[in-house]
């Protein structure tokens, strides 16, 4: 039997009540304070008894004998996956994100801003990863003399990224050689991802050296290797937003609170395998003990992925397991699309 389906109608409905009042109080819901937030039309003793049962099935805990209840990572996962209702950001949180979008200088700068204005509309630590480059693919090859005997490399990517290498030549540039190599370059590496590229570039251009027309410039470039397209900033970065927004939260008051979440946001590689995670299409909530890295158990992560021609991005927020769920994916979906709009 999956979660909640052993749970009664009763027990469904206090136990919403008690994770949506801890998460607008971040205080141990008690069974009073219940009865008067919501609208269950039942009693405190009754809410109380309940309570009680969703603490034996493992939905909510008490930090000790006199509290009310807190909500465990298992009834998060209950609360997201079928009980909490998604709400589109309001006109002032979409206006505030187009603004400071549309005005990015570039794809990098974007998704800065993008972190940043999403953790503080959220009170989150907002957090994106580029696609990678090695994943986007070469649109075509350029090759453009500069003198007679240097010559530039332009790798055009269907991203609409370029870069450029120099290439210094033996002898005097023949413009014919160049034209054939080009043909070739295009003809045997064009619409290939860079990384696909990178693994096989010795085996596509090896027999074309046997061409007279080719003479020593292929052998050149082959010579140079799949260096050429080992483009240093091609491996996902981590861009957060500011930490200052979590710092509010009454999660992180007590000193080894503070400590670890400042070791988390110091720690990039930590972040960047637990959103390589998430490069599938749409919307992913990991919550608390589902990560499989202990240091953020304590977290969760909600993010969705956008797309930059074949290559994906991701981008969303990070935060205590307490937050408000409904607002947040809804913001985070909505920056995702305004995100893959622009970058385009």
């Amino acid at each position: 039997m999956s979660d909640g389906e052993s749970l009664t109608e009763r027990e469904r409905r206090v136990l919403e009540a008690v994770i949506e009042t801890y998460i607008a109080t971040a205080e141990p819901a008690g069974s009073h304070t219940v009865a008067r937030r919501s609208a269950l039309g039942i009693s405190p003793t009754a809410i109380r008894s309940t309570m009680g049962e969703l603490e034996t099935k493992g939905y909510l805990f008490h930090p000790h004998a006199s509290a009310g209840r807190i909500p465990t990572d298992r009834a998060y996962r209950l609360y997201v996956d079928a009980m909490v209702q998604r709400t589109p950001p309001g006109a002032e949180a979409r206006e505030h994100l187009e603004v400071e979008l549309s005005a990015s200088l570039s794809s990098d700068d974007l998704l800065a801003r993008a972190a940043q204005v999403l953790g503080i509309l959220t009170h989150e630590l907002g957090v994106a990863v580029a696609p990678a480059l090695e994943a986007i693919v070469l649109d075509r090859v350029d090759l453009v003399p500069v003198s007679t005997d240097r010559l530039l490399l332009v790798l055009n990517l269907r991203s609409g990224t370029v870069r450029s290498i120099f290439i210094r030549l033996r002898g005097i540039l023949n413009r014919l050689e160049v034209d054939e190599v080009q043909r070739v370059l295009n003809e045997r590496l064009g619409g290939l991802a860079l990384r696909e590229i990178r693994a096989t570039f010795v085996d596509r251009l090896r027999d074309a050296t046997a061409s007279p027309d080719v003479g020593e410039l292929l052998d050149i470039i082959l010579a140079e290797g799949d260096g050429l397209f080992d483009i240093p900033e091609a491996r996902e970065s981590v861009l957060l937003g500011s930490a200052s927004v979590l710092i509010e939260q009454p999660e992180f008051s007590s000193t080894e609170q503070m400590r670890s979440l400042l070791t988390l946001t110091e720690r990039s590689g930590l972040l960047r395998e637990a959103l390589a995670e998430r490069k599938r299409d749409g919307l992913t909530v990991t919550i608390g003990g589902e990560h499989l890295e202990p240091g953020l158990a304590g977290f969760t992560l909600v993010t969705t992925t956008y797309r930059r021609g074949r290559a994906m991005g991701v981008i969303g927020v990070l935060g205590p397991t307490r937050m408000p769920y409904d607002k947040i994916v809804g913001l985070v979906e909505h920056t995702g699309r305004l995100i893959e709009g622009l970058i385009q």
